[in-house]
């Protein structure tokens, strides 16, 4: 897996992200698709884990109450 090439954003840092995730996409999908699931279902699933994931990193995690009240 390659790294960003600067740490600091760059012009076509989403892009490299792309392609360094690229080959680790393929096998999900070809493994996916080898175990009979249909390429629609897939993607499909790929979008709802997306989403998911997005929903996890904006939700604040739970905190025991007594952590609120900075006991």
């Amino acid at each position: 897996m390659s790294r960003p090439r600067q740490k600091l954003d760059y012009a076509d840092r989403e892009i490299d992200c792309q392609e360094a995730m690229e080959p680790g996409f393929q096998i999900i999908i070809d493994c996916m698709l080898e175990a009979g699931w249909q390429r629609g279902e897939v993607m499909r699933a790929l979008r709802r884990l997306i989403a998911a994931d997005n929903m996890t990193q904006k939700t604040p995690r739970w905190k025991p109450s007594w952590q609120l009240h900075g006991r």
